[in-house]
């Protein structure tokens, strides 16, 4: 097991930078009271990691993602990551559960918004789509503020399938949230929603639109025309029946 780790980490450390590292240490907000603080970067890019998890993904059992995920630096959890929904795509019924599990026992370890917003829809959102959902509750509920941010992202799955009953319910649910990476992620999903369907975004916000955060506000009506926007800003549009 660890001589597999060995070499994958080998190669990892080949794409390290450490002028890159700063860059990103900024970027996701490590410094003292901000929500990545702490944080640590070897200075990898997205496309580099996910090239490494393409080499090694069917090498690892889960054990081995394990010691990914619990890594000190960023860029190794989001390796694991990903290399967890590698898995989950190539798994049967039974394993995808195992896995689900697993994402959930290492929430802890999910505490930033890219390690979110890549893999929750991708496991939770796909694993609940013909399921019961409960479980998106009780995240949305959390006092972590990362496993919130799953609740609503991994509802991204079911918005992509058109359908939006769930994603609405779980953003009522975060109305009143105080964080504003959720107020952002839900008028995300908003948004996305008011992509595919705008009279059924437009029922949601009309009631609950003065009250809305600012932010999740401005998200979820991004793609309206500018007068409409203006409208909403301004908080004048008519309730509608």
């Amino acid at each position: 097991m660890s001589q597999i780790l060995n070499y994958l980490r080998e190669d990892f450390l080949k794409y390290a930078s450490s002028e890159k590292s700063k860059i990103l240490a900024r970027f996701f907000k490590t410094a003292p009271g901000e929500y990545g603080e702490g944080d640590k970067f070897l200075g990898i890019i997205v496309p580099d990691i996910r090239r490494v998890a393409k080499k090694y993904y069917e090498k690892l059992e889960l054990d081995m993602v394990q010691c990914l995920i619990s890594s000190g630096f960023h860029e190794e959890r989001l390796l694991g990551l990903i290399i967890l929904i590698l898995k989950y795509k190539k798994s049967t019924d039974k394993y995808k559960k195992n896995i689900f599990n697993f994402y959930l026992k290492n929430i802890k370890y999910i505490n930033n918004w890219d390690l979110v917003d890549i893999t929750a829809p991708h496991i939770v959102g796909n694993f609940l789509a013909d399921k019961d959902k409960n479980v998106l509750y009780s995240l949305a509920k959390s006092k972590n503020l990362w496993a919130r941010r799953i609740a609503i992202l991994s509802t991204f799955f079911d918005i992509r399938q058109e359908k939006f009953d769930e994603a609405l319910k779980i953003s009522d649910v975060l109305l009143n949230d105080k964080e504003d990476l959720i107020h952002k992620a839900v008028g995300w999903m908003l948004r996305e929603i008011g992509k595919r369907d705008k009279k059924k975004l437009e029922k949601f916000l009309q009631p609950r639109y003065k009250n809305m955060p600012r932010v999740m506000l401005r998200y979820a009506i991004e793609h309206f025309p500018y007068e409409e926007r203006k409208k909403y800003l301004l908080g004048s549009i008519p309730c509608k029946d």
